[in-house]
């Protein structure tokens, strides 16, 4: 399976309204999608997501479409940077191994 940690950090605590409109889509989107698991995590301007898939390739489809792609191509309006990182895993690690993977071992994308 395939296990992808994710992390942005906005650019202020009011692009947190545009984040949960974009995410509340996303989830839908997720819905729809084969998806194992889902799980979210955040506070003010640092909001994590873990999500399990059965492989790459329908992980892929999923973040290379609909509602995720169109978030994707607004992030940098209201990110200041985005860690991503992509693993074989059969189940979620606890939120602080996660948070020191990302950060380890996490592609970063920074805005300006």
């Amino acid at each position: 399976m395939i296990l992808v940690i994710t992390s942005i950090t906005l650019k202020s605590p009011w692009k947190f309204f545009p984040l949960s409109h974009r995410a509340m889509n996303i989830v839908r989107q997720m819905k729809g999608s084969p998806y194992i698991a889902f799980q979210k995590k955040g506070f003010w301007t640092t909001h994590y997501t873990m999500s399990l898939w059965p492989n790459i390739d329908d992980m892929k489809k999923f973040s290379h479409s609909g509602a995720h792609m169109e978030a994707i191509k607004k992030t940098k309006t209201i990110a200041e940077e985005v860690r991503t990182l992509t693993i074989e895993a059969n189940d979620f690690p606890k939120w602080k191994e996660a948070k020191l993977l990302l950060k380890e071992k996490g592609k970063i994308i920074r805005y300006e």
